[in-house]
């Protein structure tokens, strides 16, 4: 979540959509991780065998939270999506992800254990070198 936070105080953009995924801070919900949906789907244990059970909402304590009051948890195709042409490739070694992108000081390569993190770093690196030169231009 600490990327997410970084991100996020980066000004990176997000328009919620399906399939999104989000924590809320702060409310002991800090380790849950909430997915947006148009349905819910639950599971139940029933005598005569597990049903599909298909709701349009779940009853729950809370109801409803404003966007900027949650963390958004970008998937490694939002955070390549938002790096743009800058994005080169993405390989991965051993246990090491390795994004290669041109973030305006020439190719670089951001090594992370896992791809979204690694697309993190390249993005707010990316970002950080945009507000550079608007600063100087």
């Amino acid at each position: 979540m600490a990327m997410a936070r970084q991100l996020r105080a980066a000004g990176v953009p997000w328009k919620p959509g399906d399939g999104d995924r989000f924590v809320i801070p702060d409310r002991e919900l800090d380790d849950v991780v909430f997915t947006i949906s148009e349905m819910v789907v639950e599971l139940r244990d029933l005598p005569g065998g597990r049903q599909i059970a298909f709701n349009g909402t779940t009853e729950w304590a809370l109801d409803a939270v404003l966007q900027h009051e949650v963390i958004w948890l970008p998937r490694e195709s939002q955070l390549r999506e938002l790096l743009g042409e800058s994005f080169r490739r993405l390989e991965r070694d051993g246990d090491t992800f390795l994004c290669h992108a041109d973030t305006g000081g020439g190719p670089r390569v951001f090594t992370a254990p896992d791809a979204d993190e690694a697309y993190a770093l390249a993005l707010l690196e990316l970002l950080r070198h945009a507000a550079d030169h608007d600063l100087r231009g």
